[in-house]
């Protein structure tokens, strides 16, 4: 199958270049961007130098992609600017994973209250929000559009709907403290995001509207059939890639840690890339930097009532490009597990 990839320059892009070219399944033929049109994606991209087939960036027309014999299109695009190229592919027929957030929120005035304008509202309703381990297979066969989770929501969702759903947490005071490695802040030139400022230094942003917190609400509600609401505070930590976060939340009355981690045995038996840890061993985004895994862990407090749960991913492998490769499996009836570790 071929697929291509809009917006390849990025740091999600090359990681999905870097899988796609490895892929024992798909074969990448184009590669997108505006800034490098015409040069060798080798050049741009030293590291897959004699592995990239010869590939170079052509240019992000939506109209040509439209038109090209690609099957398959990731889009790896700021958000708000992916919602152009959705609407040429999927009017074309093609299939479209977009790593944005243009099109993780079915609700549009949710979307335009944390994102601002959307430019392709009509799109809305036929898309669909997979994170693969936890929603129904049914979006197989209904997608033509699929918006990939971000990185924090896969870090609480993953470990928190289980135990929504088997009623085993309350819905009141869940306090989420996540940190994210500076590449989830996107290739830019920024002051805030040069080594000087961030090297041996760590803080809160985005206190108390960061913008992937109505993408968080919207699942959990979605998945465990009422609105929750939570206290989501974000850092930006001194490392190039990872997310850790650690979720405090009140157990229900009588539930105990073995009914915790019971119910995310449960719902995670066939799932290839969560590795439940035992109890008191915390996740270390040391090793699942480069995998496509999400390391659960949990402890109980008997001196404040709560659970404590951690979970460790790579941002831009499980948090992004890995997991838009294996809904790509998914979506393709590929091993769920193909071309990702």
């Amino acid at each position: 199958m071929k697929v291509g990839i809009v917006g390849a320059s990025g740091y999600s892009g090359e990681v999905l270049v870097k899988l796609l070219l490895g892929h024992p399944r798909v074969t990448l033929t184009a590669v997108t961007s505006r800034t490098h049109t015409g040069k060798p994606l080798s050049a741009v991209i030293p590291s897959v130098r004699g592995i990239d087939r010869g590939l170079k960036f052509i240019d992000s027309d939506p109209a040509a992609l439209a038109a090209s014999d690609v099957a398959l299109f990731f889009l790896a695009l700021p958000h708000g600017a992916a919602a152009t190229y959705a609407q040429a592919l999927v009017a074309a027929g093609k299939r479209v994973i977009d790593l944005s957030a243009d099109f993780r929120i079915a609700d549009l005035a949710t979307y335009q209250k944390y994102y601002g304008e959307h430019h392709a509202p009509a799109l809305l309703s036929s898309a669909r929000f997979v994170l693969p381990e936890l929603t129904p297979p049914a979006w197989k066969t209904e997608a033509k559009l699929v918006a990939a989770p971000g990185c924090y929501p896969t870090s609480i969702l993953v470990p928190l709907v289980p135990l929504l759903k088997a009623g085993l947490v309350t819905r009141e005071h869940i306090v989420v403290n996540s940190f994210s490695g500076v590449s989830g802040a996107g290739k830019k030139v920024d002051e805030a995001y040069l080594y000087c400022e961030r090297a041996e230094s760590a803080k809160a942003y985005g206190l108390v509207k960061h913008r992937h917190l109505a993408e968080v609400e919207e699942q959990l509600a979605l998945h465990t059939g009422a609105r929750t609401i939570i206290q989501f505070n974000p850092h930006l930590a001194p490392m190039r890639r990872g997310i850790a976060t650690t979720i405090t939340v009140p157990a229900s009355a009588g539930a105990t840690i073995e009914q915790l981690y019971a119910a995310w045995k449960l719902a995670y038996a066939n799932s290839p890339f969560v590795q439940i840890l035992p109890s008191g061993e915390t996740p270390d985004t040391a090793y699942t930097v480069g995998t496509n895994r999400i390391d659960l862990s949990a402890v109980h407090d008997p001196r404040t009532g709560n659970f404590v749960i951690t979970s460790a991913e790579d941002n831009l492998v499980k948090g992004a490009s890995g997991q838009a490769v294996q809904i790509m499996n998914l979506w393709s009836g590929f091993e769920e597990t193909a071309g990702l570790i």
